[in-house]
């Protein structure tokens, strides 16, 4: 007999439209392998849907806050429901970047440099010499991200709105220049690297998630000794969090004197599987159906991560 996924979706968080992207994608996949799915568009009566459907898995497609960040992870663990992706601890971590970024220093990874403020702080005056960026401390998808550039007369003043959705503690970080890479890290493994490139200013929100946003070069074109660098990075990273399943971490490649210097920006434990996400785009590359994917990824499934 098959085993019982249920998939969890959207939710209520700004990422809500890209989690029910992926969630169906992965639904649709996990019905095609032979999979018994139900969908569940997660509220806050997860825990009661939870024991209605009885799953035997629950596969995490939740993005954001909540999902994300060690919660639903924490009540998957009390419940004793087997669940995808990263643990309460590693989700928790990497979910908050700042805290995520001390872990990298201490394990080698490279940072850089940021300070922690609040948002009437950062709206009054430039916290750091421009360029840089203002982002959550506690979203993805790029959401709530604001690049200030160098020839920059005022913070973004966007901040102070009264709908302001996301934390009033934010971080301010120097602006990295260069080539955007990217790499995923699938059981232990880090797949191929990516250049991910793009007409807007940066890899934003758009850039991430509408049709022909940016564009994914894989394997990427840089040097064999630099792609081999970003793997390993990937799973430093990984490891340093101590994360499980599927990641993907996002580096910027600057031109140096060196040839070049990677500076790891930040690790997604549930990357998007929506048709332009980057995650299955790697698998493939690697050998691994859409269908294979998303099979890896509950037979992985377990409590305690």
């Amino acid at each position: 007999m098959s085993k019982h996924v249920a998939v969890l979706m959207g939710g209520w968080t700004n990422e809500r439209e890209v989690s029910l992207s992926s969630g169906k994608e992965c639904a649709d996949a996990l019905e095609r392998a032979g999979y018994q799915v139900t969908t569940i568009d997660v509220g806050r009566d997860l825990a009661e849907k939870l024991i209605e459907t009885k799953p035997d898995v629950v596969f995490n497609a939740l993005h954001g806050r909540f999902g994300e960040d060690g919660t639903v992870q924490g009540m998957l663990e009390i419940m004793g429901i087997p669940y995808t992706h990263s643990g309460v601890l590693a989700s928790s971590l990497a979910m908050n970047k700042h805290q995520s970024k001390v872990m990298f220093k201490t394990t080698g990874v490279p940072v850089t440099d940021h300070i922690i403020a609040h948002r009437d702080e950062i709206a009054a005056s430039h916290q750091m010499p421009p360029p840089y960026v203002v982002k959550p401390m506690d979203d993805g998808s790029s959401v709530g991200i604001f690049l200030v550039k160098e020839d920059t007369a005022h913070p973004p003043q966007e901040i102070l709105r009264t709908d302001w959705k996301n934390s009033d503690e934010l971080m301010v970080e120097r602006f990295i220049p260069g080539r955007e890479l990217t790499c995923a890290v699938m059981g232990g493994v880090a797949l191929g690297v990516t250049e991910i490139t793009t007409d807007l200013h940066f890899y934003n929100y758009e850039a991430k998630y509408a049709e022909g946003g940016s564009i994914h070069t894989l394997p990427a074109d840089v040097s064999p000794n630099i792609y081999r660098n970003v793997q390993k990075l990937a799973l430093k990273a990984h490891d340093a969090l101590g994360c499980r399943g599927i990641t993907r971490a996002d580096f910027r490649l600057m031109d140096t004197a060196n040839g070049g210097e990677l500076i790891c920006l930040e690790i997604n434990t549930q990357p998007g599987m929506t048709r332009t996400s980057l995650v299955p785009e790697m698998a493939l590359h690697a050998g691994h159906s859409f269908e294979e994917l998303v099979s890896w990824i509950v037979e992985d499934a377990s409590c305690n991560r």
